[in-house]
């Protein structure tokens, strides 16, 4: 099994070719959740993942005959990025398939670093026999995403990194998929710090290695914001780590996802993807179990697609109480629009959009239903709204 020497080796082989990222307090998360919690920004990589760790460690570590024949990788983002910025940069030939599904933007990124894109299959797992036949057939080196004590080892080194700028940490949380990044780096923090507590965080709708290490049978979903962790199977060689020396497995739902990358957008100025919110999102869902300590948390990847994002915030600014839609029901005369958003005005919030309904109402005839959608400063300024608009005689309810 993995050690720690193996860890370290590939820390030497990185020096140079992946950041150091930095790994710091965030007092204002730290307020927010009841713990002191340290951020590993790990998102600030070229290509915005700790993949490019695992990546860059296997492929420097291929002989010469290997490396003319090329690499294979099967992936729906970051592992391939990895994967083809680092054969690029050493001269090596790569081929990656990626999932039909794959945002565009991942895509023309993963071509950008000089790779050969194959779009195969509608799942990971199509991807990944289809990767496997190429790879016999053209006499390709397959580098799995997580299933390679190469590959783990490089990841474990995020878990140096931060034991070294906070040597008394009691907590890491980091995020699973096929289990790479939580396999190299309990590895790595147990043989320095015995003691320390390593958490997974995976989603509800894919709850793999939950499943594995627990005997649960929780179903799986089909799509996940987090679809950097969005893996049916775990790896063999990351499954018997996490069964040996992780202490515990945590599930979020989608809207804590949601909730933590808003909030370290907000906060922190910082993107993450749904993958690499997913560790503030346990501490957001399970404040109790991180009460007082000190938690390292992975902020695993930055690749998000913009229109997500775009969502994302806008549900963030609802949830926040940040936007709202009211119902106002008025006489359908001149003038009462005119009055209706002058109220709104005078209660200093902003109109967003404004919809008549005339038809599709309970109302009575020559009545109008009018939806607002309304910037305002949050839940009290909502209900102050609405409060000026019944007292200007306005029947009005929260939507």
């Amino acid at each position: 099994m993995l050690e720690l020497k193996d860890i370290q080796a590939a820390a030497a082989r990185l020096v140079g070719q992946v950041l150091d990222t930095p790994f710091v307090e965030s007092r204002t998360i730290s307020q927010l959740t009841g713990c002191q919690v340290f951020l590993k920004f790990e998102n600030l990589q070229y290509t915005a993942s700790f993949k490019e760790r695992g990546a860059c460690n296997k492929l420097a570590q291929l002989g010469a005959n290997e490396r003319a024949r090329g690499v294979i990788a099967m992936s729906a983002g970051n592992h391939a990025q990895g994967v083809a910025y680092h054969a690029q940069r050493l001269g090596i030939r790569a081929v990656i398939v990626m999932p039909r599904f794959t945002p565009g933007v991942k895509v023309e990124r993963t071509r950008g670093f000089g790779a050969e894109v194959v779009l195969h299959g509608d799942t990971l797992d199509e991807s990944r026999t289809h990767a496997r036949e190429l790879a016999a057939r053209e006499g390709l080196v397959f580098v799995h995403p997580y299933d390679d004590e190469d590959i783990v080892a490089g990841q474990g080194t995020v878990a140096l990194e931060m034991l070294r700028e906070q040597p008394d940490l009691d907590t890491l949380v980091v995020a699973i998929g096929g289990g790479g990044l939580i396999a190299g780096m309990a590895t790595a923090a147990k043989a320095i710090r015995p003691g320390i507590e390593i958490i997974g965080v995976q989603t509800e709708r894919f709850p793999a290695m939950v499943n594995a290490i627990k005997g649960t049978h929780l179903p799986q979903g089909t799509s996940t914001i987090a679809e950097g962790i969005a893996v049916g199977t775990p790896g063999v060689i990351t499954e018997a780590i996490v069964r040996q020396k992780v202490d515990d497995l945590l599930l979020v739902d989608e809207g804590d996802i949601e909730q933590a990358i808003v909030m370290l957008l907000e906060i922190e100025k910082t993107l993450v993807e749904g993958a690499g919110a997913a560790g503030l999102a346990a501490l957001i869902k399970h404040p109790q179990r991180f009460a007082g300590k000190r938690v390292g948390l992975v902020l695993c990847g930055g690749n998000i697609d913009p229109m997500l994002l775009a969502s994302i915030i806008e549900r963030g600014m609802v949830r926040a109480g940040r936007l709202a839609r009211i119902q106002v029901n008025a006489r359908d005369v001149p003038g009462n629009l005119a009055r209706i958003t002058a109220t709104v005005a005078d209660a200093g919030a902003n109109i967003d959009e404004v919809h008549h309904q005339r038809a599709f109402t309970l109302l009575a005839a020559q009545n109008v239903a009018i939806e607002l959608v309304l910037q305002t400063r949050g839940r009290e300024h909502i209900a102050q709204v609405i409060e000026r608009l019944q007292q200007a005689g306005f029947e009005t309810a929260l939507l």
